[in-house]
């Protein structure tokens, strides 16, 4: 979604976004973007769904030869680029669109359903007859334009549970039960179509990469077609963002505590996915982002996002609560939630705002149509450390690979403690969701024996937390595991232990080191606390190695991402782990001094830091 992508309140090009935004999204080391809104689109209110023409570029945001540089300069980065593609359904305009087509003629003829068989009545749009052959070679056509022309590296295909059903998945539950899945209600001319479209891109375009969106979990989804699949290389784990969001809703309306959180009903969400057909997991919803609803930083901090940011002043327990568990979740369903991972452009940072299109519903304005890169980029927000984490847990997957391994066990899940352990690829994963209460010497499972070391720390200082968890001392295992449960399921005990400091609300990732401390197989065991900044690659250095080459099979989705890296500012900020934050925000005639070693920080100055907000939006974000 490139249009509200800038830091000016304005619709966004594709030159403005491939020179702005790319460069962020490859120094914080993902490895894809998908384009939503990119198909012409009558209706700036319908976020790009509504498609008129799906043959051509939305000229809001530039020309054809535009979208080519964007795509072009992605690929001088390294980043494969992701179409959303509209096959679901289109606009019902008849005077500029593709539905018109089909006025007078017979059904037999017709690129849509005829009667409610044609019609979406949620959506208001048309549906098409993927009977028709010439619909089949219409939209089969359409996905190689859209390679051939513009270097597309594959699609997410959008509403495919619609397409799958004749009830379109409207007013359905889906239980697991294959009565849902094959029957009258399925769809054989979309399911026909779909294998067709997935047959056809896998055979002519080798590593093209196909993503479903469906929510009812057809089997054999993403199963080859050779094999009798659908043929998509991965669905969206889209009852993730939907656990997570009614677990903060219920929380902010005073229905759930924290402490009452099921650690099973979590693990069973995020593991609910068939094995060998791979998933992405992301852990809020772009439709949380688009006006009407909430992001997960907004169910968790609210109104404090306003004013309760700034590192000058001691954060409020709701902040607290907010950044710890922003973090938490994040890295939780990055951890187990799938084979790749998908974020929605400054929700890394915790973005306050919602993206909203100039339409008549808000007197088209453009005030909510663009991101505040600002807040990522201001060091002394608490947006800027949360902006640092995602970006330490992409550089934790560029050195351990853990979301291309196919190893990931749950050991625990403890309902009482509120702990979760968990093994993914050669790390393990820790999580003390429990609101006050930590753990030292906390006994965890782990599949090998030897040295432990802290590589990611939800707690560091950087990331702003409290710094309760040394990183460098060294956890020596003892043979055999604890007893432990997932839910009411006891678990064979792994082959051995660990005894680790759990602080409550944080999460620690271990790394099995050398007894000489280097990690085997890796080119270093450092902790991504100390990470620098990488090679950073402009549109005319040399191409990048291919994406398989270097990421394997995951997937780091993004469509923005947060700000470049200050090392001199983190190496200042790892200086002072060990102490505690203070410093005090200007006032009056000059700066007061910060409290030393524990000393409390001055009072926060509100109006001040809304003015210094308002200045960082003025000048597009440079830093104050």
């Amino acid at each position: 979604m490139e249009r509200p992508s800038g830091q000016e309140a304005k619709v966004n090009t594709y030159r403005d976004f491939a020179d702005e935004i790319l460069p962020r999204i490859a120094d914080d080391g993902y490895n894809t973007v998908q384009l939503m809104a990119i198909m012409e689109h009558a209706y700036y209110g319908s976020f790009g769904y509504h498609v008129t023409s799906p043959f051509a570029v939305s000229s809001r945001c530039g020309t054809p030869e535009d979208l080519k540089y964007l795509v072009d300069k992605a690929h001088g980065f390294g980043i494969r680029v992701l179409l959303d593609v509209i096959h679901c359904h289109a606009s019902c305009n008849t005077e500029d669109g593709i539905a018109g087509f089909d006025i007078g003629q017979q059904t037999a003829d017709s690129y849509f359903h005829t009667g409610d068989e044609g019609y979406h009545w949620l959506w208001d749009s048309r549906l098409y007859n993927y009977g028709n052959w010439e619909v089949q070679r219409y939209l089969l056509s359409n996905l190689r334009y859209w390679v051939d022309e513009y270097g597309f590296d594959g699609f997410r295909f959008d509403g495919v549970t619609s397409m799958l059903y004749n009830h379109h998945g409207l007013q359905m539950d889906f239980t697991g039960d294959y009565n849902e899945y094959f029957g009258l209600d399925t769809n054989v001319s979309a399911v026909v179509y779909l294998m067709l479209a997935n047959d056809m891109l896998h055979g002519v375009y080798p590593g093209i990469e196909v993503i479903a969106e469906d929510v009812s979990g057809m089997p054999t989804l993403c199963r080859p077609v050779t094999e009798g699949g659908i043929g998509f290389d991965a669905r969206l784990g889209m009852a993730i963002p939907d656990l997570w969001v009614r677990l903060l809703k219920a929380s902010r309306e005073g229905r759930l505590r924290d402490e009452d959180w099921s650690m099973h009903e979590i693990i069973a969400s995020l593991c609910n996915r068939r094995y060998t057909e791979k998933v992405i997991g992301y852990a809020e919803s772009h439709d949380q982002s688009i006006v009407g609803d909430k992001t997960n930083a907004f169910w968790l901090m609210d109104k404090e996002m306003y004013e309760g940011m700034s590192t000058f002043d001691e954060a409020s327990d709701e902040v607290s609560r907010g950044m710890a568990l922003h973090k938490m979740i994040r890295l939780l369903t990055i951890a187990i939630g799938g084979e790749g991972y998908l974020n929605f452009m400054g929700n890394e940072f915790g973005h306050p705002e919602w993206v909203d299109f100039p339409r008549e519903g808000n007197d088209w304005s453009h005030e909510h149509c663009r991101r505040r890169w600002d807040l990522a980029d201001t060091e002394y927000l608490r947006y800027s450390e949360l902006g640092q984490f995602d970006k330490a847990m992409m550089a934790l997957d560029q050195q351990y690979k853990f979301l291309g391994d196919a190893h990931q066990f749950v050991s625990s899940a403890d309902e009482e403690r509120k702990v979760i352990v968990a093994e993914r690829g050669p790390l393990l994963f820790v999580f003390n969701f429990h609101p006050t209460e930590s753990y030292e010497g906390l006994e965890v499972g782990v599949g090998m024996g030897g040295k432990y070391r802290i590589v990611l720390d939800t707690d560091a200082w950087s990331f702003g937390g409290q710094g309760r968890v040394g990183h460098d001392f060294d956890h020596f295992s003892n043979p055999g595991g604890p007893v432990t449960f997932v839910g009411p399921y006891e678990q064979e005990p792994r082959p051995a232990s660990l005894k680790v400091l759990s602080p409550c609300r944080c999460a620690q990732v271990y790394f099995k080191i050398d007894e000489d401390g280097a990690a085997a197989n890796y080119d270093t065991a450092a902790s991504v606390h100390d990470f620098g900044r990488g090679v950073h690659l402009t549109s005319d250095a040399p191409r990048a190695a291919p994406v398989e080459e270097r990421y394997g099979d995951e997937r780091l989705y993004q469509d923005t991402v947060s700000s470049e890296y200050d090392s001199d500012w983190m190496k200042a900020e790892q200086a002072r782990q060990s102490q505690s934050r203070s410093a005090a925000a200007p006032s009056g005639g000059g700066g007061g001094g910060g409290g030393g070693g524990g000393g409390g920080s001055s009072e926060y100055d509100s109006d001040w830091m809304k003015a210094q907000m308002a200045a960082a939006a003025a000048n597009g974000g440079s830093e104050l």
